[in-house]
């Protein structure tokens, strides 16, 4: 793989204009050019490349080290992009696209014939959004192409919501990062399928399943949020482990003081400890690290820290971390989708 110096450009996402944004250009030229430049959305940081060249696809998946059975997410600025990347719009897709673009909502369409099939790992499906963030929508409209983008890290680490987390995981691996500032939500999009009947969730994210109803109705849960699904995935994030700090994570279904007991009984084999916890129960532990990710009262809170709390453990000595559970409601359905990611599906239940 290529050694890049990786250029950063900041670039203040509250000016009153970025339209012919010096900094912007300048990444939106590598875009142009076939390379991969990382960028802010309301999310977390993607890792742009050219939709339509198999060359620029290929160099996001060497620069993260992603299975190449994972397909990726084509990001847009404006509705008419959508011609060539989706063969035909259905009209519920169309009335989630009205309430909720740009946003973090990604809707599964039928693929057109201008987005390469690096990008949709073989499947005649498409992921397709538009962000709500004015540095993206600036990158991509000045590019003047859809840019398939994952998050910018590398594959299984936990997502990047700052441009220090890409600078830590990408750097000589990418031409440059375009740093806008923290990212908002914190998590990555909603994915609907919308070429079925029924509207299927196949990741949970910033748009609840509740918001989805009010709009289109009746939306189902896909099976393999639940049973780990290991045919292709139709969705990023859906197959693989994700989200990962660096020491083996356990979820715990149980009290503060039953988390405790488990601190205590790993210490006294001598390992150090790190326990994952709401900002109300952070004062109850006694271990090596205890990381607060927000308050279990406002779970926006919890999503926008997340990956922030479990970047924070590797720098931390924790050789083995305890998270509390959240909630599976609104937002702590995707909240928990992550945590469970995490953790591999290891759970320990008092």
């Amino acid at each position: 793989m290529k050694e890049f110096t990786t250029n950063i450009w900041s670039v203040d996402k509250e000016s009153d204009s970025l339209t012919g944004h010096p900094q912007i250009i300048q990444a939106s030229l590598w875009i142009k050019n076939n390379e991969v430049i990382a960028f802010p959305t309301e999310t977390v940081y993607g890792l742009g490349g050219n939709a339509e060249s198999d060359e620029a696809i290929e160099k996001i998946f060497a620069a993260k080290g992603r299975p190449s059975d994972n397909p990726l997410i084509v990001h847009i600025s404006s509705l008419n992009q959508l011609e060539g990347l989706a063969a035909h719009i259905p009209k519920r897709a169309q009335m989630l696209m009205d309430a909720f673009w740009p946003g973090p909502l990604t809707l599964v369409l039928p693929k057109g014939d201008n987005v390469s099939k690096r990008v949709t790992a073989g499947l005649s499906t498409v992921g397709i959004r538009m962000p709500d963030h004015p540095v993206a929508l600036e990158l991509i409209s000045e590019s003047g192409l859809p840019l398939a983008a994952p998050s910018a890290n590398i594959s299984g680490r936990p997502s990047p919501t700052t441009a220090q987390h890409v600078y830590e995981d990408l750097k000589g691996r990418i031409a440059g990062i375009l740093d806008g500032g923290p990212t908002g939500v914190g998590v990555e999009s909603t994915v609907v399928d919308c070429t079925s009947e029924k509207l299927t969730i196949l990741r949970p994210g910033g748009v609840t399943k509740e918001q989805l109803e009010e709009v289109a109705g009746e939306i189902i849960m896909d099976p393999g949020l639940v049973s780990p699904d290991t045919s292709v995935p139709k969705s990023p994030g859906m197959k693989y482990t994700h989200y990962a700090p660096n020491a083996p994570l356990y979820l715990v279904d149980g009290t503060p003081a039953f988390i405790q007991q488990l601190v205590d009984k790993e210490k006294a084999k001598g390992k150090k400890t790190g326990v994952l916890s709401c900002d109300e129960h952070t004062h109850l532990y006694q271990a090596d690290t205890v990381l607060p990710c927000g308050s279990r009262d406002a779970l926006e809170s919890v999503a926008h820290h997340l990956y922030d709390a479990l970047r924070a453990f590797n720098e931390s000595e924790a050789e083995i971390i305890f998270s509390e559970v959240f909630p599976k409601k609104g937002v702590g359905t995707a909240i928990m989708n992550r945590l469970e990611k995490s953790a591999g599906g290891k759970i320990i239940k008092e």
